[in-house]
């Protein structure tokens, strides 16, 4: 089968390390390029597939124009999204600002207390969605060296700052404060490619300001309003006056096209998350879970057309758009917070799939992606169709409710259908380009696919099953043999094999899906494509030096050539790769390793103050060190927000099969946490609960009706 995807560069087939697409975000603005994850727009034949582009976008500035983000502080409740310093003042320059569905609305929020700036002395996030600034200035002139104006801000990703001025002098105050404010209007990839173009010129409107290009307006209106409004300067002014000890504050409020306040996808009944906690002996578990649980909430989007359906962007600032084969992995990793997420995600994504006659039918259209340096771009299209009958298959082992999965099932069976048909005679599945390789990961997709889909076409009646079953053991008996490259010290699995023949060598992390081998029934793991003493092997290889960084799961090994402990695709660490390297390995029995790796991400987490970013360095973790954050890393990232959780929750091995009305458990036995409590989780929309004894021993403190203990 061949399948032409726009090319990812006009004159080099693979992208140096950013894609060269400009994809499109969410509510139809073109979001930023994604720092060479995705590269390219989706591939849709011609007049299939509504709503997705046909053909690629206009291609940005080179990648490596693209502004740092691992310094800033990203506050998300998409649409909005604002972007700032540790400085607190948005002063315009790099990405700094409000950003509304891909746009930044307000470039420029500089304040000054009586002509001065406050001095900046803390910055912190106190939720996905805003952040606190606190500056300090000396008000009165006989307090040397004292500070006794705090000025504090406090900036939320809707469209709202607040500035509090908060008196310590010993007299009244008589304050002039300005805030001069500016937008460009720009599009968020313009403004990282550095073609936001000029400020634009406001206009005094109501209790604010008000700038309008050709395709639209903002205005900023402030409560109390300004004394003064100046707009060639586009300033607001303010004569305050602060008793001894006196509190104001001011309220700013930025709203596009004349909109009210935006809601949020992730705010009130739209939240598709259980509100789960962890209590454990290790300290940062409980906020590692908060903060994973509330980055995912600041993630989500709704699909305009069909509103009561959610699904997660891929991450900010970068990635404000649905990636399908990450939304897909994301809410298989969060089942379990509730299906919610994963029905919403699997509606949206059936709507895009393509149909009609053809050997295109049931593919989910998807990006190309990089692949680092040994092999050519991926096409997530290939893993988006694999992962959803997996997600509908685990879903309904979660307890989603049989009529929903009646609905999803006939695009599940698509999906099916197309893997059938791109496999033909063949036992592998290549990729779709012509003289495609055979990816090592891409054949654990597919073995999956086809082992939970014949049970899911099974329990409902469908045929197809055993001709699935079949192809997937002629797989496993082949890929043994065909994938292992023998080394003196006990050989690997290939991360390729070309149509030839010839394996493609490196340690890589896209290894680790051959651990992920899919819920089964009762309790079980489906079968995987490696026997126990491989499994055993590629345990050994995850917990060596040349791989396990200390901080998790790099990439690529050290030992391998065009090994970089920043590049994405060749040795930085993947936190979802990691993640699901650890639940395989603990499945298969391989506790010490998966405990290795597991207590090196919480290390990472902690240092990243508990929001994950989707990758960092793989720098080797020595003593009194710290993970080096990847300067194009999205943060917060749906796949590693949601890995956390599935970390957490992997403690316990919880394994529902809720058609046969059974919960199993097959927690760490070596307890690497110590003792652990998950509560609030979800199965079958009933509150579940579960606890893991310093010994390794598992109890469910609270489950729904009908569930009975599985062995």
């Amino acid at each position: 089968m061949s399948m032409p995807h726009p090319p990812s560069a006009p004159d080099d087939p693979r992208p140096s390390g950013h894609e060269s697409a400009q994809p499109v975000g969410h509510g139809g603005a073109p979001a930023a390029p994604r720092a060479g994850r995705d590269a390219g727009a989706p591939f849709i034949p011609a007049g299939r597939g509504p709503g997705v582009p046909r053909t690629p976008l206009p291609v940005p500035g080179r990648p490596a124009d693209l502004p740092p983000a691992h310094s800033t502080l990203i506050c998300a409740a998409l649409p909005g999204l604002v972007i700032s310093t540790e400085e607190g003042q948005l002063t315009g320059r790099g990405l700094e600002g409000f950003y509304m569905a891909g746009r930044r609305i307000l470039s420029r929020c500089l304040v000054r207390v009586a002509g001065r700036e406050p001095l900046a002395m803390q910055a912190r996030m106190l939720a996905a969605d805003r952040a606190r600034f606190v500056g300090t200035l000396r008000a009165s002139p006989d307090t040397g060296p004292d500070p006794d104006l705090v000025v504090e801000r406090t900036r939320h990703a809707e469209g709202i700052e607040r500035i509090t001025l908060r008196s310590s002098a010993l007299r009244a105050l008589r304050l002039p404060v300005e805030v001069a404010l500016g937008t460009d209007l720009a599009e968020l990839g313009d403004v990282a490619s550095g073609r936001s173009g000029p400020e634009l010129q406001a206009s005094v409107h109501a209790a604010g300001l008000r700038w309008s290009c050709p395709t639209g307006y903002v205005t900023v209106t402030a409560d109390p309003p300004p004394t003064d409004a100046l707009a060639s300067a586009g300033l607001l002014r303010w004569e305050l006056e602060l008793p001894p000890g006196g509190t104001l504050t001011l309220e700013l409020r930025v709203r596009p096209d004349g909109q009210g306040p935006v809601r949020a996808a992730g705010r009130g009944a739209a939240n598709p998350f259980a509100e789960a906690q962890v209590l454990s002996d290790e300290p940062g578990a409980e906020a590692l879970l908060r903060t994973c649980v509330d980055d995912l909430r600041a993630l989500l989007l709704r699909d305009p057309r069909h509103p009561a359906d959610t699904h997660l962007a891929a991450g900010a600032p970068w990635r404000c758009g649905l990636a399908p084969a990450e939304a897909l992995a994301a809410a298989r990793m969060t089942l379990p917070l509730g299906t919610r997420l994963a029905v919403g995600t699997l509606r949206t994504l059936a709507r895009s799939q393509i149909a009609g006659p053809g050997p295109h039918r049931g593919l989910i259209p998807g990006p190309l992606r990089d692949s680092g340096p040994h092999l050519p771009p991926g096409c997530t299209a290939t893993e988006a169709t694999l992962l959803f009958p997996v997600l509908l298959a685990e879903a309904r082992r979660w307890g989603l409710a049989e009529r929903e999965v009646e609905e999803l099932l006939p695009a599940a069976e698509r999906c099916l259908e197309w893997l059938r048909t791109a496999v033909g005679d063949g036992t592998y599945l290549a990729d779709p380009q012509p003289g495609g390789p055979f990816r090592c990961e891409t054949q654990a997709h597919a073995h999956r696919a086809a082992l939970l889909g014949a049970e899911l076409l099974d329990a409902h009646g469908r045929t197809g099953g055993t001709g699935l079953r079949q192809w997937a053991q002629a797989m496993r008996n082949a890929f043994r043999d065909d994938f292992w490259v023998e080394d003196g010290g006990g050989g690997r699995p290939a991360a390729a094999r070309t149509q030839d023949g010839r394996s493609v060598p490196q340690s890589a992390s896209g290894t680790a899906h051959l651990l992920d081998t899919g819920l089964s029934g009762s309790g079980e793991m489906a079968p995987g494509l490696l026997d126990k003493a491989r499994t055993e092997q590629l345990a050994r290889l995850f917990g060596g030096p040349a791989m396990d960084s200390g901080w998790g799961l790099r990439s690529l090994g050290v030992k391998e050539a065009a090994y970089n402990p920043f590049g994405h695709r060749s040795g930085a660490v993947r936190v979802q790769e990691t993640a699901v390297a650890v639940t395989g390995l603990a499945a298969a029995g391989h506790e010490q390793e998966a405990g290795w790796l597991l207590r090196g991400v919480l290390a990472a987490a902690e240092s990243f103050g508990g929001r994950l970013p989707e990758m960092y360095a793989g720098e080797q973790r020595t003593r009194g060190s710290a993970p080096l954050p990847h300067p194009a890393a999205s943060r917060p990232a749906a796949t590693s927000a949601a890995a956390g959780v599935l970390l957490l929750c992997s403690l316990a091995g919880i394994r529902p099969d809720v058609p046969a009305g059974t919960v199993t458990l097959r927690p760490f036995r070596a307890a690497p946490l110590g003792e652990i409590a998950l509560t609030g989780l979800r199965i079958a929309g009933a509150p579940f609960s579960v606890r893991v004894s310093g010994l390794g021993l598992a109890e469910v403190e609270e489950s729904g009706d009908g569930l009975q203990l599985g062995m």
